[in-house]
């Protein structure tokens, strides 16, 4: 096998080739490109992204942005499209066609195509005065003039700077929008990401038993209590039924190490809990439980609705769910 030299010159090479001509694209944000974001936002329909061998993979990753951030979209492969792919194209979708030079065989097969369906057309092209360019309504500069290998032809510079563009575009789209954490969540459901955005604590805490003792509780009634229900801690809770305090395992611990071999069987549950303990509200997003837990080294904390204790979660909750 040939020995390379230099390898890490090589591969730092190929990074700063594609980070300057990313670089580069600030340049081509334009009025154009603002046409196009505005041509997306007004009809009010899909958009519709095609291209060919590398850029085509490059148009399924910006539909998969753009759907994930409230633009539908859906990707129509340029070869495919004239074998009867063109049918997916509704009414005022707007097609955008990704293409480096813009002058490939099945580009200006599928262009004119395109034109008759009345459709808005977007270029996604390196060159603007390819068919591609010129046969379009508008066009997004994704400007290659090098790619990253020695030859000059390796799809690598074209397709990171066709990469960004089009999260450039989907992020405009985003904003224009008001896409909020929620909408984020709607469409992000699975997985740690979207449970930090839409699992709340009264999806949680009811799964959990609520272990409780009144005021005047014994030790062995509080140390039965906690140790039956088994996540670590008990609430005190008054005659009136509203929250007294709270009594975790450590606070037995501490206590009995610092009473050592006195007898503690006298004591109330009111001589020991931790009066106005942390807690958060059914209505908060889980994340929230997760933060105060990890803020203040504590495995759970109470859940509190009217100043009444309606439940726990345990940090045990949080590892199950993912969020940890």
């Amino acid at each position: 096998m040939k020995l390379i030299k230099n390898i890490q010159s090589i591969a730092k090479e190929v990074i700063l080739k594609q980070a300057s001509a990313i670089q580069n694209l600030v340049e081509r944000i334009d009025d154009e490109f603002e046409k196009c974001v505005q041509v997306i936002l007004n009809s009010g329909a899909r958009v519709v992204v095609s291209g060919i061998g590398k850029s085509a993979i490059v148009g399924q990753k910006i539909v998969a942005t753009l759907n994930s951030t409230g633009t539908p979209a859906l990707f129509m492969h340029a070869g495919d499209a004239i074998h009867g792919d063109l049918g997916m194209i509704q009414d005022n979708d707007v097609v955008m066609v990704i293409s480096k030079s813009g002058d490939t065989p099945e580009i200006k097969v599928l262009v004119p195509l395109l034109k008759r369906t009345g459709v808005k057309i977007i270029a996604m092209v390196s060159n603007k005065d390819s068919y591609l360019g010129r046969n379009s309504h508008f066009i997004l500069h994704a400007y290659a003039p090098n790619e990253a290998d020695p030859l000059n032809l390796a799809p690598t510079t074209s397709t990171s700077v066709a990469m960004v563009l089009g999260d450039a575009l989907a992020i405009c789209l985003l904003e224009a929008r008001g896409f909020t954490h929620q909408d984020f969540a709607k469409y992000h459901p699975g997985g740690s990401l979207g449970k930090r955005l839409y699992l709340k604590v009264c999806d949680i805490y009811p799964n959990n038993a609520l272990p409780a003792v009144p005021e005047t509780a014994t030790l062995q009634e509080v140390i039965l209590e906690i140790t039956s229900k088994r996540l670590g801690a008990t609430s005190v809770v008054k005659a009136s039924g509203k929250m007294a305090g709270i009594i975790t395992d450590g606070d037995l611990r501490r206590m009995l190490n610092q009473h050592a071999g006195v007898t503690l069987l006298h004591l109330k549950a009111s001589d020991i809990m931790t009066v106005n303990p942390i807690s958060v509200g059914s209505e908060e997003y889980a994340v929230k439980a997760l933060e105060i837990m990890q803020s203040r080294s504590i495995t759970q904390v109470v859940v509190v609705e009217n100043d009444e204790i309606v439940g726990f979660v345990h940090l045990h909750d949080l590892l199950r769910e993912g969020l940890v």
